[in-house]
């Protein structure tokens, strides 16, 4: 609920009298220093001065004195979640050249859910009001309105006035100045011993905090903190969660739109500080941080980080990995069970830990403030070209161009720790990371959005779920019986799966054309065909079969490439490049918004284009009129699409939005797109029956 909505359901309620209004009861007699008081049935209100005449200064301090009845309060400058401030308008007084309210400490009010600030019982407002000509008198004339609340609220308005002399009046007559400075001693300012703010911390996720550092010379009784400067964003009543002799930190709870908490990043807060006599106010740049650490959310988030793990067996960019495994298996049949356990224990274990490595990479990077995400190794040239060359290196050997013959004792360490095993479990879990399953981008984004423990945890939940099928094979090594006998078939599978890593590897070449160019595409394309041809040469096998095929298929794909990229680009005009800033002005003016995040190492990203966004009932309607299509491309690191994608808790794609009338926040779709999915999206958006916006 926002403000004004929660300012209109708390005055509604109230029980406005009209006569309280313009006449609150009888004005008493006003002082040489002080205006009559304006009384009312909820308490009295008038204007002191803190000298009885101008004289020759250029200032005068003044004080707006508020004496309430019991249960009954007024607002401080930034209310809360209801009511409004005093105000005051100086229009036609004499010799005044303005007037600035200070504030003192407030406190918090928390009834029904709301949470508002103010004053009870008595308070003065000190005011500083400037002379536009000292020597002579000063006319005063001050309107005010006000809102005073308890179970109902009732407005006022007033009229104020006091005429300060330019001498002395008759002896006797004193001004308040005592009054008014007591008040102002409780104004806060940045200067208070021993009490200090030292950090703050935006930590996003399902229930958004801002954590405040606080130092203290002496224990805290009971501090509370006012926020300013977040706009559309309301805050709880802080808690302590930590406290130490170097540092106490208050949790606030934080609502809003995210967008809007999102946005408090980096900006400029304004903080009021209070804990019983002392207050502090100070201004705060928030960080971003993880969020705090909840079991509650954890262990489901667990459980959908191991089915995602589970589901990523299936994605295309592992299956040619996985296929090498399924080779080992075949091997390793006839084999006694404790081998063929050992085999597939370490090919989990390879996984797993490729996993934590990935985790402890990530823990780092969010550490240093870089920008993180599944599968960003894939934006680097450097990482492209070495797996090309790995994959290049699998299909030789695949091939059987090659073998490496090591040491005897070298060799038996090997085997005996299935060096080999936990090799192809890393390589698998390697090229998994450009692909994104089912529930894999949830529980991606739910760790990178919390601390070191949960990331750690989520990664090992979707190492094992990724291990899952080669742990239930370690479990029950009788499995592998129902795996075809070895023979001679082999060779021509050896052949193809060559085949299909080297059609990987061309993949990356055309991935690392997409960042690096054309020129150190082919660079790396012309050394691995040179090596794959050295080591034919080398071992006389130039003239086989499997060879031959492979290199054929390998200049058809490379043709091909080439030759399809025109073609994408003419595809492209349907799309128009990524532009955050635009899709709020898009939405007012009634348009809808589809905003498709993807890179050329994402392969679910391709299959969901080819197969969903291309599809011709969905191109129709992504063409039609009054629907922008946005394409963001995250194949090279881009600062803006990341934090896009974190406004979502996504880190990790492919990624879809739509935005429109009907959702102007943005409706996410999930990873794996249907038509179905896109078309219901699109009609949500447009917040119209028939779903044309």
């Amino acid at each position: 609920m926002g403000f004004a909505n929660r300012l209109k359901s708390l005055t509604t309620t109230a029980v406005v009298v009209a006569a309280a209004v313009l006449a609150g009861g009888p004005a008493r007699a006003a002082t040489a220093a002080a205006s009559a008081w304006f009384v009312t049935d909820q308490g009295q209100v008038r204007l002191v001065a803190a000298q009885s005449f101008v004289g020759d200064d250029s200032a005068i301090e003044l004080g707006l004195e508020f004496r309430l009845a019991p249960h009954w309060k007024i607002y401080w400058r930034s209310p809360g979640d209801a009511g409004y401030p005093p105000r005051l308008d100086w229009t036609g007084s004499d010799n005044l050249a303005g007037a600035e309210i200070a504030w003192p400490a407030p406190q918090r009010f928390s009834v029904l859910g709301l949470e508002t600030v103010g004053y009870q019982d008595s308070v003065v407002l000190p005011i500083r009001a400037r002379v536009t000509r000292p020597g002579a008198p000063l006319a005063l004339h001050a309107t005010l309105d006000y809102l005073t609340c308890a179970e109902i609220c009732v407005p006022y308005q007033t009229e104020l006035a006091l005429v300060l002399p330019a001498t002395p009046p008759a002896p006797g007559v004193a001004g308040f100045g005592p009054l008014i400075a007591r008040w102002e001693a409780r104004v806060p300012d940045s200067t208070t011993a021993g009490l200090a703010v030292t950090g703050a911390t935006l930590r996003p996720g399902e229930r958004t905090t801002l954590d405040l550092t606080l130092r203290s010379d002496r224990p805290l009784a009971a501090p509370d903190a006012f926020v300013e400067g977040a706009d559309r964003v309301a805050f709880d009543k802080p808690e302590i969660t930590a406290a130490g002799p170097d540092a106490t930190l208050l949790r606030l709870g934080a609502h809003g739109k995210r967008a809007d908490l999102a946005a408090l990043v980096g900006a400029k807060l304004e903080i009021t500080l209070v804990d019983g006599d002392r207050a502090i106010a100070t201004s705060v740049v928030p960080v971003e941080g993880a969020p705090a650490f909840d079991p509650a959310k954890l262990w489901p988030m667990l459980a959908i980080a191991l089915l995602g793990g589970l589901i990523l067996n299936v994605m295309p960019c592992v299956l040619p990995v996985l296929s090498l495994k399924l080779l080992g298996a075949i091997e390793q049949r006839d084999r006694a069970p404790r081998a063929v356990r050992a085999g597939f224990l370490a090919t989990a274990a390879g996984i797993l830990l490729s996993f934590l490595a990935l985790a402890l990479a990530m823990i780092a990077l969010t550490r240093s403030g870089a920008a993180v995400g599944w599968g960003m190794q894939f934006q680097e040239p450097l990482f492209l070209a070495v797996m090309v060359a790995l994959l290049t290196l699998f299909a030789a050997n695949l091939w059987g161009l090659y073998e490496i013959a090591l040491p005897r004792p070298m060799a038996d360490f090997a085997s005996r720790a299935a060096l080999g095993n936990v090799a192809t479990g890393a390589f698998a879990t390697l090229l998994a990371t450009p692909c994104s399953a089912p529930f894999l981008g949830t529980a991606v984004g739910f760790a990178l959005a919390s601390g070191p423990f949960e990331i750690i945890a989520v990664f090992l939940a979707l190492g094992i779920g990724f291990a899952a099928p080669y742990l239930v094979v370690a479990a029950v090594p009788l499995l592998a019986t129902m795996l075809p006998r070895p023979g001679r078939w082999m060779l021509a599978v050896r052949r193809l799966l060559g085949v299909a890593l080297a059609g990987t590897a061309l993949w990356l070449v055309a991935v690392l054309a997409g960042e690096s160019g054309t020129g150190p595409a082919v660079a790396v394309l012309v050394l691995m065909a040179a090596l794959v041809a050295w080591l034919a040469v080398v071992h006389a096998k130039l003239v086989r079969r499997g060879v031959a095929t492979a290199l054929v298929a390998a200049a058809l794909a490379v043709t091909a490439f080439w030759q399809a990229t025109p073609e994408r680009a003419a595809d492209d005009a349907l799309w128009r490049p990524f532009d955050y800033g635009a899709l709020a002005p898009l939405v007012q003016d009634g348009q809808i918004v589809f905003v498709d995040v993807t890179a050329d190492w994402c392969l679910t990203c391709k299959v969901n284009e080819r197969l969903v966004l291309e599809a011709a009932p969905v191109h129709a309607r992504l063409a039609a009129a009054g629907v922008v299509a946005m394409r963001a491309d995250w194949t090279r690191p881009d600062a803006a699409i990341a934090q896009y994608l974190r406004r979502f808790g996504r880190y990790g794609i492919p990624f879809n939005a739509v935005y429109g009338p009907g959702a102007p926040a943005g409706v996410a779709l999930p990873e794996i797109l249907t038509e179905d999915a896109v078309q219901a999206a699109l009609r949500k958006a447009s917040g119209t029956p028939d779903g044309r916006g």
